[in-house]
């Protein structure tokens, strides 16, 4: 069993100002995703100024932040804020859906395409491979917090996290998920967009990789107390949310390479 590394939520204080890893997590996330996406600004298309990347990072970042509150409360614990609405606002305790904040991007690129004549799928393709920079790094922010660890368990790695009121030895499954929807999906896509792909093919391979990583991860992550497992003692509520992915992640790739082949002005 290794030992949990005791770590301060709370990155700095000053006075009664409590800056939290959580949230710093997120910063890094949004930081290393517009400096790759500045390296690749030109071959997605030369007329784009730094400002104009700016501002889509910035209308994204917002899809991701508050599509990803509100779809914790709709997905994950809806009684819960309808009793008490101003748990919404302290997000600095985590409760962050994934599914929620990708819907919040999808309608951030619709409506920022929509302005800059650029198509829904062009700006996810564009945005695909720099997703897993922030993914990793909230994974990274899940385990100093000491939230959504996994099962019990006896493999040589597993933790005794502070917040288990049981105090098992358990996965870590936040650094699982670190591993996976961080670096693995990274390099994934990372490698596949260094050469010109269809429309669609660089998303779908995104919706396809995250849906498979993540329903994966789930069989040893504890489900939500407050949802608990959905049907057969083992489906929980991030797999269900992950079917569709999965499904549309292979129907966009198919759909990518018999609509037209690759050319260059499809790389990102």
């Amino acid at each position: 069993m290794l030992p949990y590394p005791q770590i301060d939520p709370v990155a700095l204080a000053i006075g009664p100002l409590k800056i939290h890893w959580y949230g710093l997590m997120y910063l890094i996330g949004i930081g290393g995703a517009w400096l790759l996406a500045s390296r690749r600004l030109n071959r997605f298309d030369p007329t784009w100024t730094k400002e104009k990347l700016s501002d889509m990072v910035f209308w994204m970042s917002m899809g991701v932040i508050v599509g990803g509150r509100l779809g914790y409360v709709l997905f994950y614990d809806l009684s819960a804020y309808i009793a008490n609405p101003l748990l919404i606002f302290e997000v600095w305790k985590g409760g962050m859906s994934f599914h929620g904040g990708f819907i919040g991007v999808m309608l951030a690129a619709l409506w920022f395409g929509k302005k800059n004549n650029k198509s829904f799928f062009q700006l996810m393709d564009f945005v695909a491979p720099m997703v897993p920079i922030g993914l990793g790094a909230g994974r990274i922010g899940n385990f100093i917090n000491a939230e959504l660890w996994g099962k019990a368990t006896d493999v040589p790695w597993a933790m005794v996290f502070p917040t288990d009121p049981a105090q098992l030895a358990r996965h870590p499954s936040q650094l699982y998920q670190f591993a996976l929807e961080g670096v693995a999906l990274f390099l994934i896509l990372w490698l596949f967009s260094r050469k010109p792909r269809p429309t669609m093919a660089v998303s779908g391979m995104f919706a396809l990789f995250y849906g498979i990583f993540r329903f994966i991860v789930e069989f040893v992550r504890v489900p939500d107390a407050q949802l608990g497992y959905l049907a057969w003692n083992w489906l929980t509520m991030g797999q269900v949310l992950c079917v569709p992915m999965i499904v549309g992640g292979l129907f966009l790739i198919w759909l990518a390479y018999h609509r037209a082949p690759a050319t260059p002005a499809a790389a990102v």
